[in-house]
């Protein structure tokens, strides 16, 4: 059975040649690789259907990896999930009370949209956590997350409050983009069904953002 070196791809003692960081970078493309393959997986068979075996074999890494650099089935999926609700975080950064408020919510939106467009298995796992209860999830749920939406809720309270948009529920608000950019990834099976496509081009992509940003920002007094 490989030693955690060797699961982490040692190369040996580092040396002059920085071999100490080239270690270090084929560490972080193999946990890298074990996420986005534990992403496809548990997005096709659920928590309880993925094996530490599977997700090796897609990510083509012995299964010691994964052991190496999360310890368990559990606590990729853990990582899988932080992940992914960072992600969605980050773009939520440009909502500032100095920012402009069509400009700002347009970015969001579209940023939202080419997540689900390009990551669509990490929506799909996200969306299957929640429809069980968020038993890992929860916590950040109810401490990061609502703390983060709170803090921007109250962003576009002020921009209401100052005449920039029309009057909204803001944290309805977010609900609703959040169900509209997901929707592309978390049903992709009947969006395909209804336009008739065996996948989904980037034009189809394109044209969806485009609609969910004219439909959001025209609600919002910005169209």
């Amino acid at each position: 059975m490989p030693t955690a070196q060797a699961a982490a791809g040692s190369a040996g003692p580092a040396g002059p040649g920085g071999s100490g960081r080239a270690r270090q970078a084929r560490g972080e493309s193999a946990r890298q690789a074990l996420l986005a393959a534990a992403e496809r997986v548990f997005s096709r068979a659920g928590y309880t259907g993925a094996t530490t075996a599977a997700i090796a074999v897609a990510a083509g890494l012995p299964k010691a990896n994964l052991h190496y650099h999360f310890g368990s089935k559990e606590g990729l999926y853990r990582e899988v999930l932080a992940r992914t609700l960072r992600a969605w975080l980050v773009p939520l950064d440009g909502l500032r009370p100095e920012a402009d408020p069509r400009q700002a919510l347009e970015a969001y939106i579209r940023a939202k949209m080419a997540m689900s467009a390009e990551r669509p298995d990490a929506s799909r796992v996200y969306a299957n956590e929640l429809l069980h209860g968020a038993p890992v999830l929860g916590d950040l749920l109810k401490g990061e997350l609502r703390a983060v939406v709170r803090g921007k809720a109250a962003v576009i309270d002020g921009w209401v409050a100052a005449g920039r948009m029309a009057p909204v529920d803001a944290t309805q608000l977010f609900f609703t983009i959040w169900a509209a950019t997901q929707t592309h990834a978390d049903f992709d099976v009947q969006v395909r069904a209804v336009l008739g496509r065996t996948r989904l081009t980037p034009r189809d992509h394109q044209r969806a953002a485009d609609h969910v940003v004219a439909l959001l920002l025209r609600g919002c007094g910005l169209g």
